[in-house]
């Protein structure tokens, strides 16, 4: 059974920054794209950034220059480094995780990031 797990979210001031955390565990398959979401009650959960296998990675215009998406594919993690962070950050992080051969769709249970202003 595959899991993934988010961690590192909390209450940061705004211009501060954390580091955001996505453990994989279970997956017996190729992990090909690795993403973060993040959403605001009442809104659609939206795309932050996205990593694929080989490294290349993409970011939403709201987050470009502040956040850093990066992973280990040996260790089949993933991480968000966030810095410059503003109030409309606020919001919870999910990590998506795609199987590479069946397209698959794997989410975690997603981590609070707040910044106060």
């Amino acid at each position: 059974q595959v899991h993934v797990v988010e961690s590192g979210g909390g209450l940061v001031q705004a211009g501060g920054s954390l580091r955001l955390s996505c453990a994989v565990s279970g997956a017996s398959f190729s992990i090909n794209t690795m993403a973060w979401y993040r959403q605001v009650p009442g809104k659609q959960r939206e795309l932050v950034a996205f990593i694929i296998r080989d490294g290349s990675t993409n970011y939403s215009n709201s987050v470009k220059g502040r956040f850093t998406v990066s992973r280990d594919n040996a260790e089949n993690t993933m991480y968000l480094q966030m810095i410059s962070l503003k109030p409309e950050d606020t919001a919870v992080y999910y990590c998506k995780i795609v199987d590479g051969l069946s397209r698959t769709n794997y989410w975690g249970q997603g981590t609070q990031v707040t910044v106060s202003s």
